[in-house]
């Protein structure tokens, strides 16, 4: 009889898959599924960096690369992080990967193992808790509460550090809150783990270019007193709507970097080279497809706020980031799993339960407004039917 070592009995999934299996299930059943579950942009990679992809093709790029990335690729990402954050990053430093998960499961993977305490947001991405539980390493949770607009409490945060704590997750813009965490609230913490040298720092930058009302991204890169054990995740998937490219991008301190680079050769030799060159053509190229999109994610983020506030016993507060929003349905009669599959099953809407994101989640779901602002008014209408005709009579569980 084949047994596993207990890490794999530990690990947990992305149940974000799962919700859109079954809505796709449902769609090939002719049912009309609207999906505001799926965290992935609606719009089309722009057709320069496709473009781009192809000519590699074209030009012979099928070969290994360096397990770190090609080095014009690694120079763009260096090049861009100044462009945008006005911080001087060495190409040395960085590392191109397959999806931002990489990063994570890197990193968790590194620092975690039984006896040691490893801090993720929650709500948060639940990949997270996952690696973290995978490793053998203590998950400790930093609540991400409403009452502080779904940014982390620095005070809280430190609140729960231990001598056994090697790593802590960061992650602003949030997913799946949308929430935002204010500088001085960063430079809160970064001045108590100033105190902490020996603990590691995953920050989750991935939605960093998705900020509203002008509000400035705060990356923790710009903090010199912490950049010898901060691991920066970000990468094309959100940004470019490159999800299915697989591509991501890290930067790593130099105690740390050639210990990732050899668990690239051992784990996925190297990135897909032509979409090296897409992820190249994507920093160098034209930008004012980020900016449209951004924006239209915008203006969903109004029409999505505005609807879900009229909706019986739900409440949303105005998400700052990303492209999420995360209402409170505690009032709406049903517990938030049990509302989400409600809705798919009989409404044809695809959400997710806030459960999924974290033991805070109860209470909450996730409404993505990466769809188009028709899809999320229907789905907002057919929601308005549901909890109309079962707010008074649902009992929650």
């Amino acid at each position: 009889m084949l047994t596993t070592i207990a890490g794999f009995d530990r690990i947990g999934e992305e149940n974000a898959f799962t919700v859109l299996a079954r809505a796709n299930a449902l769609a090939a059943e002719g049912r009309d599924v609207i999906n505001l579950g799926i965290g992935q942009p609606d719009f089309r990679t722009p057709d320069h960096i496709v473009d781009a992809a192809v000519k590699a093709l074209r030009d012979g790029q099928h070969g290994y690369t360096a397990a770190n990335g090609i080095p014009a690729l690694r120079e763009a990402v260096a090049a861009d992080v100044h462009r945008r954050l006005d911080i001087e990053v060495s190409p040395e430093l960085v590392i191109i990967v397959p999806g931002g998960k990489i990063t994570m499961f890197s990193a968790i993977l590194m620092f975690g193992e039984p006896g040691v305490d490893i801090l993720y947001p929650d709500p948060g991405f639940p990949i997270y808790r996952s690696m973290i539980e995978f490793t053998g390493a203590r998950p400790v949770p930093i609540p991400i509460r409403e009452e502080n607009d779904f940014a982390f409490s620095a005070e809280e945060t430190l609140g729960l550090l231990t001598p056994q704590t090697r790593l802590i997750i960061l992650n602003s813009p949030a997913n799946p809150t949308g929430g935002v965490t204010p500088k001085a609230e960063i430079d809160k913490l970064v001045a108590g783990l100033a105190e902490r040298p020996d603990i590691a720092i995953l920050s989750d930058e991935i939605y960093g270019q998705m900020t509203y009302d002008g509000l400035p991204h705060v990356s923790l890169l710009s903090y010199p007193e912490i950049r010898d054990r901060l691991i920066l995740l970000d990468g094309w998937s959100k940004t470019y709507a490159m999800t299915g490219w697989r591509m991501g991008w890290a930067i790593w301190p130099p105690a740390l970097y050639d210990k990732m680079r050899k668990l690239a050769v051992n784990a996925w030799s190297c990135v897909n080279s032509a979409a090296q060159f897409a992820g190249l053509a994507a920093l160098t190229g034209p930008q004012d497809s980020v900016g449209a999109m951004v924006a239209e994610f915008d203006r969903r983020r109004a029409i999505v706020v505005e609807g879900l506030n009229k909706l019986p016993g739900v409440s949303c507060i105005t998400p700052k980031g990303a492209f999420y929003a995360f209402p409170n349905v505690s009032e709406a009669g049903f517990k938030a799993k049990d509302l989400a599959s409600r809705l798919l099953e009989e409404e044809g809407v695809a959400i997710i339960g806030g459960p999924d994101f974290g033991v805070l989640g109860e209470g909450y779901v996730r409404v993505s407004y990466a769809n188009s602002a028709e899809n999320i008014e229907r789905a907002l209408a057919r929601m308005a039917d549901f909890l109309t005709r079962n707010h008074n009579t649902a009992a929650a569980e």
